[in-house]
């Protein structure tokens, strides 16, 4: 028998959002996202991405409302990608997984490292601020440069990810 290619018939939420984000490549698309990468190329360059499976996990993204394309250029006319409310969302998520990976999976030590910008403390593994004590909101969150990142990528999003950048804030641009 044929193993399945989705979760039809599963009465589970887990499968549900599975059907969406769990295909290779979502999740990245979507934490590229989340880091303020908006357009169709500067998501091609850093991800490696073929270009077929790059426009489909968009267009699986916006149909389902967790992307936004919005025109930003009428001639000729192009389109970025941005996070909606429900794609925002999938923050907690994204980052739990990526600091189980680290924990479990890196040898090179963090990617990239995650700071609260109103008190500047970094975000523990679980996504709190240990100096508020609170989870800090995807907005007051900072990007930085960690020990495991890679110095010799020359994409625009992996240099302009090696300075300190607000998530969701425009990158590169």
């Amino acid at each position: 028998m044929a193993l399945g290619k989705n979760y039809e018939g599963q009465d589970c939420s887990l499968a549900r959002a599975l059907e969406l984000v769990g295909e290779r490549w979502t999740l990245l698309v979507v934490r590229d996202a989340l880091y303020g990468v908006r357009r169709y190329g500067d998501f091609l360059a850093h991800l490696g991405i073929p270009r077929a499976v790059l426009s489909q996990r968009l267009q699986t993204l916006v149909d389902a409302g967790v992307l936004e394309r919005v025109r930003y250029s009428q001639s000729p006319p192009r389109d970025e990608y941005v996070l909606t409310a429900m794609g925002r969302e999938l923050w907690g998520p994204v980052y739990l997984l990526a600091q189980w990976g680290e924990r479990n999976l890196s040898k090179a030590g963090p990617r990239r490292v995650f700071h609260h910008v109103t008190c500047g403390a970094r975000i523990d593994p679980h996504g709190l601020c240990p100096s508020c004590g609170g989870r800090p909101p995807l907005e007051e969150t900072e990007v930085r440069p960690g020990p495991g990142a890679d110095p010799f990528r020359d994409d625009p999003v992996s240099v302009a990810l090696r300075r300190p950048h607000r998530m969701l804030g425009p990158l590169p641009g």
